[in-house]
């Protein structure tokens, strides 16, 4: 799971979810004057509650976590994980509402010196409330308001971006360092060149290093805020990859408004929407 794919409102999703949590150990109902000898119960201590608002809240906001962080999310009959989650946080919502109209396990008695009347919601029973409306909100409004589209961590920045075609030290993404035993440079267990000497006959490349395009564009490091396709370079309209946020690509072409990025696996395509790029 790439944590750098999460968005803002997946951070409010997450929040809403462990304030849900602490609010599940919270009373349940209260009442005024209630003698002190009296424990009114937590949300623990109803199971309409717990399976309606608080497992409902908390597998909603698992199932939408794990839905937009994972590149191939595992589907539910057919559809993803994330409109699942989706449901059951509106449905979460909405059982908190009804259970702040009309109160679980009260009782209409406290004891001889308690007070009468029926009980009213517990700080645990609003808190819960005002998480599930927030982690609802937000599970519906993340793919709608570009404020929280946004990533959530940022994408770290290089020291200093790789000419086209050199291949980055700790794997595809970190460029910047300088590559052991370029063109020139002697080996482990070989003598080095005398100063002004000619070099040996270089061994043949199995995979001769790309030259950059002509012209005055310069390939370049950046990394995409939200998830983007990557088409083909012949115009298809399927995409053959997408584009992560937390991952630095190489941009070798421009053409008008769009970048020719290549991917982890070499592989080039056309990147359309160029918008909020973070350059390296």
């Amino acid at each position: 799971m790439n944590i750098r794919s999460l968005t803002r409102g997946d951070g409010v999703v997450i929040g809403a979810a462990v304030l849900l949590l602490i609010a599940s150990f919270l009373d349940l109902y209260s009442f005024d004057n209630v003698p002190d000898s009296v424990d009114l119960p937590m949300l623990w201590g109803s199971g309409p509650v717990v399976f309606s608002v608080v497992l409902a809240g908390i597998i909603g906001a698992a199932l939408v976590v794990v839905g937009r962080g994972l590149p191939q999310a595992p589907k539910i009959a057919g559809l993803e994980l994330v409109p699942f989650g989706v449901a059951f946080t509106v449905f979460a919502a909405w059982s908190a509402l009804g259970n702040i109209f009309d109160v679980p396990g009260g009782f209409d008695n406290i004891g001889e010196n308690g007070s009468s009347g029926a009980p009213s919601p517990g700080i645990g029973m609003i808190l819960a409330l005002v998480a599930t409306l927030l982690m609802a909100a937000a599970a519906l409004a993340t793919p709608l308001v570009p404020a929280l589209k946004g990533a959530l961590l940022p994408a770290p920045r290089p020291a200093a971006p790789q000419p086209y075609g050199a291949q980055p030290p700790g794997g595809y993404g970190y460029p910047g360092a300088q590559q052991p035993g370029g063109y020139g440079q002697p080996q482990p267990g070989q003598p080095g060149q005398p100063f002004g000497g000619q070099p040996q006959q270089a061994q043949a490349q199995p995979h001769p290093q790309p030259q950059p395009p002509a012209g005055d564009f310069s390939p370049f490091w950046f990394a995409v805020p939200v998830p983007r396709p990557l088409f083909a370079e012949d115009g298809s309209p399927t995409p053959i990859a997408e584009l992560a946020p937390g991952t630095w690509y190489l941009a070798v072409e421009q053409r008008g408004a769009a970048l020719v990025a290549q991917t982890q696996d070499g592989r080039r395509g056309v990147l359309q929407d160029t918008s909020g790029i973070q350059r390296g």
